[in-house]
């Protein structure tokens, strides 16, 4: 096997194990959303935000995740 048949084939491996990876990631319950805060922010970049809510269980649970400022203007 030659070097470069190697580094494709490791490349196609690691490629493989991201897409799988992904894909495993849970998805979130919610039955009934209690919160949304957000940090505050400039403009339209990039900003932390949590939403506190119940799963189908009635279990109470907390998403922390990033999304873009309100303040976006569109075609700007």
């Amino acid at each position: 096997m030659n070097v470069k048949t190697l580094i494709a084939a490791s490349l196609f491996a690691v490629a493989n194990v991201a897409a799988l990876s992904a894909q495993a990631a849970p998805r979130a319950d919610i039955h009934k959303v209690i919160s949304i805060v957000e940090a505050k922010g400039d403009g339209c970049g990039v900003i932390d935000a949590r939403m506190t809510y119940l799963d189908s269980k009635g279990q109470q649970q907390v998403l922390d995740y990033s999304k873009f400022g309100d303040d976006c203007q569109e075609g700007s």
